[in-house]
């Protein structure tokens, strides 16, 4: 079976750093918010170029932190993707806000930002952009209409860690980012964890008091809070992990090379991945979009076709935020957003990692010849 994602390869890279790693926590009886959290806080800033970072439990967490650090509750509006995680929108409901969604671009498959400005209204508080399979947003186009607004800009990074925008990385674009390292992300942990990202003094003050329960004193409790800090075991497993990233990152572009590459005879069949002149892409996932009349009818063939062939296909995301019984008291149309009602019809996931071999990969693409033309087209 050729996985989606395989993450021994990776453990068996760094193995003996990893386990050392282990133990050395393990010995020193400091399990929460310790020096490894500290220092890859310390790490993560200094790579990233921001001021501020601050370790949490998980992605989820560090979007709901976000929107409490900037006062996001009920009677508010926030701008965002339906082509997203559950997490995005579920995080705005979280905090007692409205999630307002607009419809994406067909190429980078990010929402559009011609269309954030339509979507404006008294109650809107920020613009959630989503840096979606690891592609920026045109973060020039949010932050100008932001400030012309007084509104936030909440940066969801979950997919894009080490990606950049006109040179800069993402998480340092707007008021805060956000950052999940669950284990299939490009920098993942051997369970949950989060953070989040700011350059302003007092969201970094607030953060920090709002992951531990709402206190900046123990057993002085300043606001509800939350019980979201990243541990000790998964901040030093991430501080063995983060020196890769770049690393990864390009490894992970030379496959989506290779891919584009081996599936140019499928031209008429499927579409690559876009690629903006103005974001560095980090493929946290190479997704393709099946053409044709009935695009959705034909991946259910293909993903059938490719299971019995060992090759494992993954699709993100069948169900628009807008269409989830979660959102159903917004009462929202689907005729509202084509673009993404298409798109979630013809997208399919391939298998990426850095580690994902050539013979592998021409494997993958003989597969989708063979199903979608009647046979291989790589020797």
């Amino acid at each position: 079976m050729i996985p989606i994602l395989n993450l021994t390869r990776q453990y068996e890279q760094l193995k003996d750093k990893i386990d050392q790693a282990l133990i050395r926590v393990a010995a020193s009886g400091h399990y929460i918010l310790g020096p490894e959290v500290s220092e890859f806080e310390r790490e993560m800033a200094s790579y990233l170029n921001v001021k501020h970072v601050i370790g949490c439990a998980n992605g989820t967490d560090a979007l709901y932190l976000a929107l409490k650090a900037l006062k996001i509750g009920a009677g508010h509006e926030v701008i965002t993707s339906p082509f997203s995680y559950m997490a995005t929108s579920e995080s705005i409901a979280r905090a007692g806000a409205k999630p307002v969604f607009v419809d994406i671009e067909p190429d980078t498959m990010n929402f559009d930002v011609q269309k954030l400005e339509a979507a404006i209204t008294p109650h809107t508080k920020a613009i959630l952009p989503v840096h979606i399979f690891g592609q920026a947003v045109n973060m020039d186009a949010v932050n100008r209409l932001a400030e012309s607004h007084h509104l936030s800009v909440i940066e969801d990074c979950a997919q894009a860690i080490g990606s950049e925008y006109k040179a800069q990385k993402v998480g340092g674009l707007g008021d805060i980012g956000c950052f999940s390292f669950f284990p299939s992300k490009n920098l993942g942990a051997f369970g949950d964890g989060g953070m989040c990202t700011t350059n302003q003094d007092d969201l970094a003050e607030r953060l920090r008091m709002l992951r531990v329960h709402g206190s900046r004193k123990r057993y002085y409790h300043e606001e509800p809070g939350l019980n979201s800090r990243l541990d000790e075991i998964q901040a030093a497993i991430l501080r063995i992990k983060l020196p890769h990233i770049d690393e990864w990152n390009h490894a992970r572009q030379a496959v989506a090379n290779h891919y584009d590459a081996l599936l140019k005879p499928l031209a008429d069949v499927l579409q690559t991945p876009y690629r903006s002149p103005d974001s560095q892409h980090v493929f946290h996932q190479y997704t393709i979009q099946l053409k044709g009349p009935n695009p959705a009818q034909l991946r259910a063939t293909l993903q059938q076709q490719l299971q019995e062939a060992q090759v494992q296909s993954m699709i993100y995301y069948p169900v628009p935020l807008y269409a989830q019984q979660t959102h159903a008291d917004l009462n929202l149309n689907k005729v509202d957003y084509p673009v993404c009602e298409a798109v979630s019809d013809r997208v399919l996931s391939l298998p990426m990692f850095p580690e994902l071999r050539l013979d592998e990969q021409e494997q993958v693409v003989n597969t989708l010849a063979q199903a979608l033309k009647g046979t291989p087209i790589h020797a």
